[in-house]
């Protein structure tokens, strides 16, 4: 009986375990089901972002190799730059060097014809001191001494004298014919007896540098005056002004200005005075006082104005007149020359008569002057 009583509440018992476990499977079957949807919801868009990723590393990749082909080709075309500029530096630098030998070139040619150029101007410039001289006016244009503003006109010649250079142990001797010197030309060396032995010379031609002849015009205002070492203690207007009234004054020796031209930076002027005579008298004195800021003495003179004229060159050897070389000094300068003098006058030496010889020994040395068919020596 109690078998039986007991049976029906097990029963209900186990119905309701079952009843529990199914919710709870129930529960957690959709629990399950909504995590596999969440699952599958981050699948698909895990899915469409690698396909995205895909997309985009294809495109990235296809960027990649556009880029490398591009660097292949800046890479390609640098290498042919190069080769085109080194190319160019090589010919360049060949260019260079050529310029540079060529100015080299060019340069020891520019010295050359400096060299030849100063040796020209020593050749052609005349250095010399002219010594004063007294001026003998033998004729006066009349038209000129009807006007006392004309200036004061000169004409000098200068003539230069041909020289030759005669070195220690050196003669030249001077014939009377040419004939003569032509034939002493001729031989190779000459011996001259002297006392105890024989001498042997060498004749030789002269060669005699370039000479020149000029004409110098010389002008000398008889109405403007130079003036020189102002002081530059005021503007330019305003000196002008000054001087103008300084020089304007008869007390002093001056006269009526008519123009005045002033030159701050050298410090120089030149007045114009309207009547001739004012600016002689002034030049002849040398000094003048100005009134600047107090009274100050400047330098005057006259001023000149000149021109080279019939500049004319002369070149030529003397024709009566030979130079013997190579002469040993084995005896006292005046015998040797005796000896000389004596051996090429006699017509058997094929010498003739002696016009004019000189001979210098040792380290001596003497500038001839030739003029007309004469011979000086000055040492």
């Amino acid at each position: 009986m109690s078998d039986y009583a007991n049976q029906p509440m097990n029963d209900t018992m186990e119905s309701g375990l079952e009843d529990s476990g199914f919710e709870e499977a129930k529960k957690e079957l959709q629990s399950w089901k909504t995590k596999t949807e969440k699952a599958d919801d981050v699948k698909s868009r895990l899915i469409a972002e690698k396909s995205e990723e895909d997309e985009t590393k294809e495109k990235a990749k296809q960027e990649m190799l556009v880029w490398a082909k591009k660097h292949e080709d800046c890479q390609k075309k640098f290498t042919q730059d190069m080769g085109t500029l080194q190319d160019e530096i090589t010919v360049l630098a060949k260019r260079k060097q050529d310029l540079l030998d060529k100015l080299s070139r060019c340069q020891a040619e520019l010295e050359a014809k400096r060299a030849e150029s100063n040796k020209l101007k020593q050749k052609f410039k005349i250095y010399g001191q002219i010594p004063d001289t007294e001026v003998k006016f033998s004729a006066q244009d009349k038209e000129e001494d009807d006007d006392d503003s004309q200036p004061i006109r000169g004409v000098f010649t200068i003539t230069q004298r041909a020289t030759v250079l005669l070195l220690g142990g050196q003669a030249l001797i001077t014939f009377e014919e040419e004939k003569v010197a032509s034939q002493i030309l001729k031989i190779a060396k000459c011996s001259v007896p002297c006392e105890n032995s024989y001498l042997d010379v060498k004749p030789k031609r002269i060669t005699m540098d370039p000479t020149v002849t000029f004409e110098v015009h010389l002008d000398v205002s008889r109405k403007e005056l130079k003036v020189s070492n102002v002081p530059p203690s005021m503007p330019e207007e305003r000196m002008q002004d000054r001087l103008d009234m300084s020089f304007s004054r008869p007390s002093r020796g001056g006269g009526e200005v008519e123009r005045v031209d002033y030159d701050k930076n050298t410090g120089t002027g030149h007045i114009s005075f309207l009547h001739p005579g004012v600016a002689e008298s002034l030049a002849l004195q040398g000094r003048y006082c100005v009134n600047l800021d107090s009274e100050v003495n400047v330098q005057v003179g006259f001023i000149y104005k000149y021109q080279l004229r019939k500049f004319q060159t002369f070149c030529g050897n003397p024709k009566r007149t030979i130079l013997l070389d190579e002469i040993k000094d084995i005896e006292d300068e005046e015998d040797l020359q005796d000896h000389l003098e004596i051996h090429f006058q006699k017509p058997c030496t094929c010498g003739g008569e002696i016009e004019s010889i000189r001979y210098i020994s040792g380290r001596k040395a003497l500038q001839a002057l030739f003029h007309e068919d004469t011979v000086e020596s000055d040492i």
